[in-house]
């Protein structure tokens, strides 16, 4: 078996703190495993022991060790930024497109489409650009604020009593 590459040697005010931590339980499930991998390693338990003990992978134990030893407790316990694009509306530009989607439709149109109201946002400059899909997804999130007649959202007309007589849902 290879040699630990990084030594995880903890201080006593670290390991109360990191067991206060455990004990308390008001954190996040990854950072309490994270403080019990530190623990484990710095009883000098070896990888493969802490990933059977824990039920993690070897690679989260690496790098939980390494980073204890090259940034410190704090920075091995946090949560890193994970990739990803940013969101296209912030909350307030996402509260004014539901807002107009819960409002009456355009002159010659029943009901509001996706494309129209991409299209209104960007008319109304609260976005610089947005496609139908951003739309899209921003009203599934919020498809029970949008769960009335006329609305457009994600689940379409079914279960919603459209006031003629062919709605399948309560009135």
């Amino acid at each position: 078996m290879p040699a630990i590459k990084y030594r995880v040697t903890l201080a006593e005010d670290e390991k109360t703190e990191l067991e206060a931590l455990l004990k308390k339980g008001k954190s996040a499930a990854r950072k309490q495993t994270r403080a019990r991998i530190l623990l484990k390693a710095a009883a000098g338990c070896r990888d493969e022991e802490i990933v059977q003990a824990l039920g993690v992978s070897v690679s989260m134990v690496a790098r939980t060790r390494q980073r204890c030893v090259e940034e410190g407790v704090e920075a091995a316990l946090k949560e890193r930024p994970r990739p990803g694009q940013k969101p296209k509306l912030t909350d307030r530009q996402a509260a004014q497109a539901i807002a107009i989607a819960c409002s009456d439709a355009p002159d010659g149109h029943d009901h509001w489409t996706l494309r129209l109201l991409a299209d209104k946002v960007v008319e109304l400059d609260s976005a610089e650009s947005c496609s139908y899909e951003t739309i899209r997804q921003l009203l599934k999130k919020h498809a029970q604020a949008l769960a009335a007649p006329g609305v457009v959202h994600s689940q379409g007309r079914r279960g919603v009593c459209r006031g003629d007589g062919g709605g399948a849902g309560p009135v």
